[in-house]
């Protein structure tokens, strides 16, 4: 039996384009964006950003899981001097007309450069070019950084939840 940990949900929405905030500096080191479609690489950044931030529920999925879950994301791949940094996906909801950020995240290298709220603007404004609305989702258990992000981005908080997760 494993041990609980508590934790509380975040979920978080930006409405229009208009409340979106930009950083106001530059990042300390540039970066480029790059659309790409390769399951393999949705995994690879799944295992290594989420290692550090207990991203689990997805570390058994099989090839095929993986290649269904790519096929209905925008994924997009941050990259500084032909590294790979960070990434993040963006899943349509037809239905709703949301679009979720489903990941978001930068490798260890790469956080504390001011590259994560200018990559976050380009991930919400690409969400603006998909459907009339974006919403994400962030706990405890994320970066310390993630939740001051989405809302300085100008994301607001819409609901909170309370739950548990396994300790690692």
């Amino acid at each position: 039996m494993s041990d609980l940990r508590a934790v509380v949900k975040t979920h978080l929405e930006i409405e229009e384009l208009g409340q979106l905030r930009p950083p106001e500096r530059p990042p300390r080191r540039p970066f480029e964006l790059q659309l790409v479609h390769d399951p393999a690489l949705n995994r690879w950044f799944y295992e290594n950003i989420g290692a550090d931030w207990e991203w689990t529920d997805r570390l058994d999925w099989s090839e095929k899981q993986w290649r269904r879950w790519e096929a209905r994301v925008e994924t997009w791949m941050i990259v500084v001097e032909s590294e790979r940094a960070g990434y993040y996906e963006l899943e349509p909801h037809p239905a709703g007309g949301l679009v979720q950020l489903a990941y978001f995240g930068l490798l260890a290298p790469f956080q504390g450069l001011g590259i994560g709220g200018h990559a976050l603007s380009a991930a919400i404004r690409r969400g603006f070019e998909l459907g009339p609305k974006v919403a994400v989702s962030t706990n405890t258990s994320d970066g310390p950084h993630a939740l001051v992000n989405y809302e300085a981005r100008g994301m607001r908080v819409i609901r909170r939840e309370r739950g548990t997760v396994a300790a690692s």
